[in-house]
């Protein structure tokens, strides 16, 4: 067996069994569950115990697992506190020691403490520790920014890539690759020695995400990650390679299979949006394979720039080169297969319909964060922007209202900040600093009504809570924690 193997992989049949009898609202609930006893013990009682008449199945699970509470457990709000007061009360609750190996579990164990993001999300998650560390900048907490760096390279050395999470049921998946601007932000603060130190790890973050590169051609176009267009055009995809439901959503994929592509649009971290959907009223027409995100190429583009730092610094002319050249080529490719000239916008790419899908997404200034874009490009995209996305509350996630968590009317953390660093790369300082207010207004508000900082905010109707998804609004929360106090700053310094 694996020595992280999935939990349908430990206990078999059970598992799915026990998954589909829907004890928990939430089927994370019994993946995240730590078995009491001897797994093959646990086997055997089930076998003879499950066809009994007067079977209860959820008694037999809280005998056999236990099973976790919520990550608020004990905490109460201090409502005299401000938001900012609040948010640095929350990141001790949200913090997590270095773990031990504990027989039973699903976690895997990390040596250094983390902040987790709250609610449901018990363990670190890939890209939203990078906005999570914005905050702990603002807070003075540059340790734990080493110390969740120090994790991530430690799953790097110890799975080949960062995990979705420190959960055995997301090996089979990444998430948008931030380690590079994680770096970033540290060397900011530490100095430049910093890429030098984490450039192995950054080398190996590449690797994964370019593997198959030297095996796609013309016959066979694609390969994990990687998608032959043209001998001079090789392009990323997300891809998760384990072809089942997910074991932490494994009741509500059953139903629907395509796991690929809806294992693949969670490594996008937009799980789930109408940019991945064929119809946007149906989750079962899911094609995330067939889609070229340009918020991945551009994040990329971002670790081909690190390590063109990396190497440099450390006095590797040649590959540092080569990176330099592999930017100019993920630009060629952003401006071939991205940039739609007539609406002026960079979209996703179908690889099937060989055109540029027409979702107007937050995605679009994912290569303006990067710089990758020309001044008349970042002058369009801002126009389209402010006429499809913009809204009270801050930038809406698309245009469209689909019951998807990551559609209309929801704003998420991350794409607040990706945007106004966005323009604020561009000169658009007066547009930054506008969203900067509407996001962070939209935080206090709901924070003054509720006590709480949430993961997700309807920006478009600011009397309503943000909805749909698999799972209700959760409460904690690390991202928005994050980019709250970084918004806070540059409100401060660009006023």
């Amino acid at each position: 067996m694996e020595k992280y193997p999935y939990p349908e992989d430990v206990y078999g049949h059970m598992f799915g069994e026990i998954q589909m009898m829907r004890l928990f609202p939430d089927s994370k609930t019994f993946a995240d569950a730590t078995a009491k006893e001897d797994v093959d013990k646990i086997i055997l009682q089930f076998r003879k115990r499950k066809n009994d008449p007067d079977f209860d199945a959820k008694a037999f699970v809280e005998e056999y697992w236990d099973i976790p509470q919520p990550f608020t457990s004990g905490f109460e709000t201090d409502t005299t506190k401000n938001l900012t007061e609040h948010i640095n009360s929350l990141w001790p609750v949200l913090t997590r020691s270095s773990d031990k190996a504990v027989k039973g579990s699903t976690l895997i164990p990390l040596p250094k403490p983390y902040i987790v993001p709250g609610g449901r999300f018990r363990e670190i998650y890939y890209w939203d520790s990078y906005f999570t560390m914005l905050g702990l900048k603002e807070s003075g907490r540059d340790d734990m920014i080493k110390n969740m760096l120090d994790n991530f390279v430690y799953l790097i050395d110890e799975i080949g890539h960062i995990p979705n999470g420190n959960r055995t049921y997301f090996i089979s998946r990444s998430q948008p690759p931030f380690f590079a601007q994680m770096v970033d932000l540290y060397a900011g603060i530490k100095g430049d020695d910093i890429y030098k130190d984490f450039l192995p790890a950054m080398q190996k973050e590449y690797d994964f995400w370019m593997r198959g590169h030297d095996k796609v051609s013309l016959s066979e176009r694609r390969y994990e990650h990687s998608v032959y267009l043209d001998e001079n055009a090789i392009i990323n995809r997300y891809y998760d390679s384990h072809d089942a439901p997910r074991q932490e959503s494994y009741y509500e994929d059953s139903r629907m299979g395509v796991f690929k592509n809806l294992r693949s649009a969670c490594e996008s971290g937009w799980d789930f949006s109408s940019r991945w959907l064929q119809n946007r009223r149906y989750l079962g027409s899911i094609r995330t394979l067939d889609i070229f995100p340009v918020d991945l190429n551009a994040l990329l583009y971002g670790l081909e720039q690190k390590l063109e730092k990396g190497y440099r610094l450390n006095g590797d002319t040649q590959k540092a080169d080569e990176f330099k050249s592999a930017q100019n080529n993920r630009i060629e490719l952003m401006n071939n297969y991205h940039w739609s000239d007539s609406l002026g916008v960079f979209f996703d790419y179908h690889y099937e319909w060989e055109r540029p899908l027409r979702n107007y997404t937050p995605a679009m200034m994912y290569p303006l964060f990067f710089k990758m874009a020309s001044q008349e490009q970042a002058d369009r995209v801002v126009k389209a922007l402010k006429g499809k996305l913009l809204k009270p509350g801050g930038i809406t996630t698309s245009t469209h209202k689909t019951r998807q968590q990551w559609d209309a009317p929801n704003g998420w953390a991350p794409l607040q900040w990706m945007t106004l660093i966005g323009l604020d790369n561009y000169g658009y300082k007066e547009d930054a600093l506008d969203l900067a207010k509407r996001w962070t207004s939209l935080n206090e508000k709901v924070y003054k009504d509720t006590g709480k900082m949430l993961e997700k905010y309807n920006v478009e109707d600011l009397s309503l809570e943000a909805g749909g998804g698999e799972y209700p609004v959760q409460d904690g929360f690390g991202w928005s924690n994050g980019v709250y106090l970084a918004m806070m700053k540059y409100i401060e310094d660009n006023e």
